[in-house]
């Protein structure tokens, strides 16, 4: 057991700010399960001090998990005092952390997320998983399962995941499986990109759209510079920050670029970590007026 004292670390609002769908309350406890690819770590907190159940040498792998060397007071303490909606987000969900999660996994879940809620995302993801997921023992009456790798995903067929009610994002998750098998996308050369070059290269690929390469750019490669923009960001653009600009200057703009000029606008002084206040914003908003 590894003890911490962190500051802006809360475990429920990382759990509950929608960039990690693997990471669950245990019953009757103050206490966090965390499956991160084939490994699982029980974690729990007790005001600012965080007990890791783990060993020395595995820590280093949740230090970088949870993102524990950044100071995220310094993200806070930039934020415009002018902009109260954002001021009023980064308290509420100051415990907050950008996971730095497996690359493989983040483009998988991220394209089941499409036009699904946060449970239903969930319970597919661990579907795949006990399907077609390594068992992991941790003991004669506890297991796991680990996310498949890309060869064992791709050994299900096109009708196996649709039987696991993945719609049409079972044709997207079958081609992306073939792809990254084949070398076509390339997970290495992926993991060395810039965000810019990373964005352009996942929209290459059938089924990753610009929501789903930001979130993966996101959670999956780090690039805090990233700012997804989902229904609820929308809402939040649109309501908030729209009204701060000329309704002419956005009139002129396409319907689909607006949200794009207000992040530009009014997110671009956050430059580097902007991805941190979409996540301000993201858990405020569902917590709040959801």
């Amino acid at each position: 057991m590894i003890e911490k004292e962190i500051k802006y670390f809360n475990l429920r609002q990382i759990a509950e700010s929608g960039q990690c769908f693997r990471m669950t309350e245990i019953p009757g406890t103050a206490a966090y399960r965390i499956i991160s690819g084939c490994r699982m770590l029980k974690v729990a907190q007790r005001g600012g001090r965080v007990l890791f159940d783990c060993d020395e040498d595995a820590f280093p792998y949740w230090e970088e998990y949870f993102d524990l060397k950044t100071d995220y007071g310094a993200y806070i303490s930039s934020i415009d005092e002018e902009d109260g909606y954002l001021r009023a987000a980064a308290d509420f969900g100051s415990g907050i952390r950008i996971l730095k999660q497996d690359v493989w996994e983040m483009i998988i879940t991220f394209v089941i997320s499409q036009q699904k809620t946060i449970p239903n995302i969930r319970s597919l993801v661990e579907a795949i998983c006990r399907e077609y997921g390594s068992r992991i023992e941790v003991s004669a009456a506890s297991f796991y399962y680990a996310f498949p790798a890309p060869e064992q995903l791709n050994a299900a067929g096109l009708d196996e995941l649709l039987a696991l009610k993945l719609g049409y994002r079972a044709k997207y998750i079958k081609r992306i499986c073939e792809d990254v098998c084949s070398g076509a996308l390339d997970l290495r050369i992926l993991k060395q990109m810039n965000y810019p070059a990373a964005m352009a290269y996942l929209k290459g690929f059938y089924g990753i759209g610009e929501k789903v390469a930001n979130c993966v750019c996101l959670f999956g490669l780090h690039h805090v510079e990233a700012f997804p923009i989902d229904t609820w960001i929308h809402k939040i653009l649109m309501r908030e920050y729209a009204c701060r600009c000329r309704k002419s200057t956005l009139e002129r703009l396409p319907q689909a670029r607006r949200c794009g000029y207000l992040v530009e606008r009014y997110f671009s002084r956050y430059k580097g970590y902007a991805g941190v206040m979409q996540q301000y914003l993201f858990y405020y908003e569902r917590a709040v007026r959801g």
